[in-house]
């Protein structure tokens, strides 16, 4: 692993230990009820800063050059990797007392990996700029497909428990469909789809103030992370955590690789660049998604920080996996 890998690795742990300190501090309020900074700054994060970096990214996106073999060796096993995570997460929820959007928010933390803060160096550092180039494409639409699957899962559960008992089911599908397209995540991701699809290029001060936007995401989710540690502390068992993050680092990567190599046929370059996008952390959209569904927010708080941890031990290991498949 490269020094400007672990730099950032390093950035990333101070960064969530500064929101630790504020919180722990009480800088920005007591965390009560009433006044709940962390959920402020989530609630920020969710429907001003979020949006508009997923806006500017759908309405740039070049679809017409998307390596189509690529995005479905990745997304196809990660996708049913979430889908499985969800339906496991939802029978378990059946016989006991979790939360709702509980088995959403587990598959999320599972399978959405922190491809900018750390795949970005790890791509430019391991791989050159060829392999950027293709964990860039990928990047693109990771938080477009990953974000609109879960977000309808979560929103049709949410449906069914707020639902009447003689509630016919068009009505409750139709109310589905409008609380997961009026919603922070999904509106400004089809919204930027529609700006794509017709063609026009973004006005430059439009753009810039997207950009400026969506620029605050990242350290804001990070900050919230410590915040959270802080206020909320890590779960009382932490066997929940550990299971999450060695799905995250373990069994995703592992099945990204099988359905790539030999499914796909896809050596060198592009599967390095599957491989390690699939095998990096759990990312900090995680942790808003918790926030936002207000559900295993302490636990997701705890799997963004070991997984983090544990990923300077487990790159290298699929690094060195990759070199013996040449």
């Amino acid at each position: 692993m490269t020094l400007a890998i672990l730099y950032k690795l390093l950035a990333i742990v101070l960064v969530v230990a500064l929101g630790w300190i504020v919180g722990r501090l009480r800088w920005l309020g007591e965390g009560t009820a009433d006044n709940d900074p962390a959920r402020i700054l989530s609630a920020a994060a969710f429907y001003l800063f979020a949006p508009a970096l997923f806006f500017r990214t759908t309405a740039r996106v070049d679809l017409a050059h998307l390596p189509w073999a690529m995005l479905a060796a990745f997304f196809v096993p990660v996708t049913g990797l979430m889908l499985a995570v969800y339906g496991v997460q939802r029978a378990r929820r059946d016989r006991s007392d979790q939360a709702v959007a509980a088995p959403a928010v587990r598959a999320v933390t599972v399978t959405f990996g922190n491809s900018v803060q750390i795949g970005i160096p790890l791509a430019a550092g391991v791989l050159g700029e060829a392999g950027l180039g293709l964990h860039l494409t990928l990047v693109s639409v990771h938080a477009l497909i990953l974000l609109l699957v879960c977000t309808t899962l979560v929103e049709l559960d949410l449906a069914r428990a707020h639902a009447a008992p003689d509630a016919h089911l068009g009505h409750v599908l139709l109310g589905t469909l409008r609380n997961a397209v009026i919603h922070p995540v999904v509106l400004p991701v089809l919204a930027g789809l529609a700006w794509n699809l017709i063609g026009w290029p973004l006005p430059e001060a439009v753009d810039e103030v997207l950009r400026m936007l969506g620029s605050a995401v990242v350290p804001l989710c990070l900050t919230l992370i410590g915040m959270s540690l802080a206020y909320l502390g890590l779960p009382k068992r932490l066997d929940g955590a550990i299971a999450v993050s060695a799905l995250k680092l373990g069994l995703q990567p592992a099945l990204v690789l099988g359905v790539a190599h030999w499914g796909f046929g896809l050596t060198g370059t592009p599967l390095a660049v599957l491989v390690l996008l699939a095998a990096l952390p759990a990312g900090s959209n995680s942790m808003m998604f918790a926030q936002r569904y207000r559900t295993l927010e302490a636990e997701t708080t705890a799997v963004n920080v070991l997984s983090t941890l544990a990923f300077v031990g487990t790159a290298p290991l699929w690094l060195a996996l990759l070199a013996w498949l040449g």
